[in-house]
């Protein structure tokens, strides 16, 4: 029979027992199933959380297997909230997955709580309605985006997602890399947090490549 302590061992090694268990009355809901959303679902959905829901109402494509790592060939076609979830009980025993196979609107509307909201979308206005959302339960959301070999993380309590001025367009391209990481990035903030560890909030972090190829990290705080 398998058992918690031996599937967590090195978690638990990290933070003992009793963060570890903590994480199992934990909820949270991911928004978007492809890039950012698969890499969150297979860093999170196996770490201990007890609910990780999954919010998406495309299917997959072709051209999204090469980035999206929650799907192989076989999953063309499918429900990505669907595929998702059925992925990540069959990783761990231990987590309750649910896909909502429609739109962020339809979703709100459910009445569901959650402790920790995590953006995997790559549609500004969805972005703006979910940093509403969060702020309407009174919780805080985890914003990530990307392009070409740069991208975006901020860890949202306080602070608009409006105040960002961001402008609406569609990425020229996005390497695979970049993805995985700026989702690893989104999902090391979410656990720190709902484990109860230090979490810079309010702070966006720009990751980007220069001309001469050195990855560069600013900084910026966000307007409370």
């Amino acid at each position: 029979m398998m058992v918690v302590e031996d599937y967590f061992n090195r978690q638990i090694q990290l933070w003992g027992e009793a963060t570890q268990k903590s994480l199992q009355h934990k909820k949270i809901a991911i928004i978007g199933a492809g890039g950012l959303g698969s890499t969150l679902a297979m860093a999170l959905g196996t770490s201990g959380i007890g609910v990780v829901d999954m919010v998406d109402f495309d299917t997959v494509s072709l051209h999204n297997i090469h980035r999206q790592i929650a799907f192989t060939l076989e999953d063309e076609g499918k429900s990505k909230a669907k595929a998702v979830t059925e992925l990540i009980k069959r990783k761990n025993p231990f987590v309750k997955s649910t896909a909502f196979d429609m739109g962020f609107e339809d979703f709100r509307q459910m009445g569901n709580h959650y402790d920790l909201i995590l953006d995997g979308t790559d549609n500004l206005p969805v972005r703006a309605e979910i940093g509403r959302y969060a702020k309407e339960l009174g919780i805080p959301w985890i914003y990530g985006s990307v392009e070409a070999f740069h991208g975006q993380v901020c860890f949202f309590e306080q602070s608009s997602f409006e105040s960002m001025n961001i402008s609406d367009h569609t990425p020229a391209g996005i390497t695979a890399p970049i993805v995985m990481h700026i989702g690893s990035l989104q999902a090391n903030l979410a656990l720190r947090y709902l484990a109860g560890l230090p979490v810079a909030k309010e702070m966006l972090y720009y990751l980007y490549f220069s001309e001469e190829g050195e990855l560069i990290t600013q900084k910026f705080e966000m307007p409370i």
